[in-house]
Parts: structure tokens; C-alpha cells; sequence
């Protein structure tokens, strides 16, 4: 399907690094590139450096109160609890507003080759940083690139933009750049509020006309139930809505091996995610779609893998679950990590679904969660919320 695709990489994107002991490890963008390269996926994409968002770019979703104190951080590497950092979940060091501001530039170059037609698709997997605050910093977040490639889209014109985050955690820093702009529909599928990190994201959050979405799912959901969500839900509205541009934060801590979270996916599962958004971007926004990254805490079996398929399936030539991984690539992870690394690109599982045109069960808690989310805005959409 894809006529371009586009990766935006720099060695120096792995200097937004918290520290040692904090679960953002840097280390899982640098695998995930490595095993992209070892399995000839970047061979397929085109390669593009970024340079690092001005202020007056970071501007567009962040106060310039906050852009000042976060750079006085930088400079002196002291915490700012009034700006966020300096917490265990964003601990202060210094360069973060270099190594933040980086990565936001490189979802900004993402936006400016998908919206000028240099790329079709283009991905940060750097990216996702999608909690972050109009005026802090919060959930490992410093400066929120999703919002800020939406917020620049807008700027040159954009009329329509439609963000779907399959990362476990709520999206709730980018529904809150734009929860009253009826031009930004923003769509999460995350584990409960009432379980997990942030406590937003409950299908009462609808936002300007319906253009804020929220599927809420259970703990202890895996792949079937999670994609019965996914297709009873993002499909009609992305139809209904008709994006110009797709935005797509790709968290992989659904899995069941994240240590933080308590989904139940497999990468099989969140493969078939990266190819169902693939087809939607087509389908209803002429094929342009910006990707990135974003949570995934289990740096060695999950990340490197999960977004090795997103490229993959970014570049139109996904990647074979079977294939093995790579013997250099599995010696690189043993020397980086000293862990023993997968030897395929599989789980082993077979993501199928029961659609919920077939009808739901009221006693089940994920149909339970797709049917709240439904009702709450496909009326606002002019869609029947029944199956």
C-alpha cells in the first residue's frame, strides 16, 4: 500500500535518558533499531535526521513559562518540582530540554514530510510522548510530540486530524491540548483509569462534539478482546470523520510481559494493530500517517520487536512473524544488556477476534467497555451505537 515511507532517526535521540534505574530506558529505541537494520527493514525506508523543535515550535502546546523553567534545568541538572521535574516518574538532568526538544523536533519533521508530500508515511519511534502537559511534565514526559506534530499540522492549514494511541496508559496529555477543537479527534484504547496511570480516560471524557474518545479496557485483556475494541470502534468514527492526516502513538506496554501495566497482549496482536491503522490510513486519510512510539517498559522481548514490525508495516512490507531474529542482533543484545534476547519475531499467537457486528455480551467487561464508549459518542458522530 505505501508509495514512501520515512524514518527519522539520530544517534543523539537516545540522550533523552532519566537514568539508570528508570524504566525509559534509551536503550529500547537503540535494539529496536538495530534489529531493523540486522532484518533489512531500514534497507526499505527512506532515513532522515531532525533538528531539534524551536521555541517558538514548542510553543504551539507548551507555555513559554514552562519551555524557560525546563531549560533552567537543563543548565543546571536541579529538579523544578513546579515544572515537573525533579519527580521519581521525571527526574531532573541536564540537557533535558535538548534531548526533549530533539525528540519533538523529530516528530515535527515526521508532520512536515507527510504534510508536504516528501513521504507518504513517517515514523519516530523515539516519539509518543504523550503526557506531557500544557505547563508540566508528567508520566516520563517532558514536551509532548504527538500534540506538538497536530498542533503544527493545524497551523499550515490542517482541518482535520485524527490521533488513535494504542499505548496501555491514557493519551491524556494530547486530549487535553485539544479536547474543545472540534478539528482533532482523539481516540485511546488503554487499560482503566481506575487500574492504572493517569486516572483519566473514561468514556465520559467526549470533548468538543464528540471529537474526544475514550475506550477504558479491563485488566487482564489480551489480543482478541483488544482488537473486538479496536474494530468496534476506530473504524466508523475515523470513516465518519474523514482525516485529511493520521497520527498514531504506538506504546507497546499492552503486552503482557510490561512490568508496568496489566494488559495481556502479544506482539502478534499489536502487529495486527500496526497493519489495521495501515489500512485506515488509507482507507480514510489518502494514506498520510505519522507514527511514533511511546511506552513499552519490557526493553528486550517486546519493544525491539513490536516497533520493528511498525516500520515494517510503515514501509508496505511487513515482516513475516516467523522470521527469526538475527544471530548479530541477539549478540548485540547480550553485550548491551546481558539479557538472552527472542529468537523470532512472533509470540506465537494467532490475533483473532469476534467482531462485534455479531452481537455482545452484556455480561462481559470488555463488550461492557466498548458498548459505554459507543454510547457515549457515536450518537455525537451520527453513528447507531448498537451493533
Amino acid at each position: 500500500m505505501s508509495r514512501s515511507a520515512r524514518v527519522i532517526w539520530d544517534d543523539a535521540l537516545t540522550s533523552y535518558n532519566f537514568g539508570p534505574s528508570h524504566p525509559l530506558a534509551p536503550v529500547r529505541v537503540e535494539l529496536t533499531m538495530a534489529l531493523a537494520r540486522e532484518l533489512g527493514v531500514l534497507d526499505k525506508v527512506e532515513m532522515a535526521g531532525c533538528a531539534p523543535a524551536t521555541d517558538d515550535e514548542l510553543a504551539l502546546v507548551h507555555e513559554r513559562g514552562y519551555i524557560e523553567a525546563v531549560k533552567r534545568v537543563s543548565a543546571s541538572g536541579r529538579p523544578d518540582l513546579g515544572c515537573g521535574l525533579g519527580t521519581a516518574d521525571n527526574p531532573a538532568f541536564a540537557g533535558v530540554h535538548e534531548a526533549s526538544a530533539l525528540i519533538a523536533g523529530a516528530s515535527l519533521a515526521a508532520a512536515r514530510a507527510v504534510w508536504e508530500g516528501s513521504a507518504e508515511h513517517a515514523v519516530n519511534v523515539a516519539g509518543g510522548l504523550h503526557h506531557a502537559m500544557r505547563a508540566t511534565a508528567s508520566g516520563f514526559c517532558v514536551y509532548n510530540d504527538p500534540a506538538l506534530a497536530i498542533a503544527w499540522l493545524l497551523e499550515q492549514g490542517a482541518s482535520r486530524v485524527a490521533y488513535v494511541d494504542v499505548d496501555v496508559h491514557h493519551g491524556d496529555g494530547v486530549q487535553a491540548a485539544f479536547y474543545e477543537d472540534p478539528r482533532v479527534l482523539t481516540i485511546s484504547l488503554h487499560e482503566s483509569p481506575r487500574t492504572l496511570f493517569p486516572g483519566t480516560g473514561f468514556p465520559e471524557e467526549t470533548g468538543a462534539d464528540g471529537t474526544a474518545v475514550n475506550v477504558a479496557l479491563p485488566a487482564g485483556c489480551g489480543d482478541a478482546g483488544w482488537l473486538r475494541a479496536f474494530h468496534a470502534v476506530v473504524p466508523p468514527l475515523l470513516r465518519e470523520f474523514e482525516p485529511e492526516i493520521l497520527v498514531t502513538q504506538h506504546g507497546c506496554d499492552s503486552h503482557a510481559l510490561d512490568p508496568l501495566a496489566n494488559l495481556m497482549l502479544s506482539v502478534d496482536g499489536q502487529r495486527a494493530a500496526y497493519a489495521a491503522l495501515h489500512r485506515l490510513a488509507h482507507e480514510t486519510a489518502g494514506g498520510r500517517w505519522i507514527a511514533t512510539g511511546g511506552g513499552g517498559y519490557e526493553l528486550v522481548q517486546v519493544v525491539p520487536r513490536a516497533w520493528t514490525h511498525l516500520i515494517a508495516e510503515l514501509a508496505g512490507h511487513p515482516i513475516d512473524p516467523a522470521t527469526p531474529t538475527s544471530e548479530g542482533w541477539r549478540r548485540f543484545v547480550r553485550d548491551r544488556t546481558g539479557e538472552v534476547a527472542p529468537l523470532t519475531m512472533t509470540d506465537g499467537r494467532n490475533p483473532e477476534f469476534r467482531d462485534l457486528s455479531g452481537g455482545y455480551d452484556p455480561a462481559d467487561p470488555i463488550d461492557r467497555a466498548v458498548m459505554a464508549t459507543r454510547h457515549a459518542v457515536f450518537p455525537l458522530h451520527g453513528l447507531d451505537p448498537m451493533p
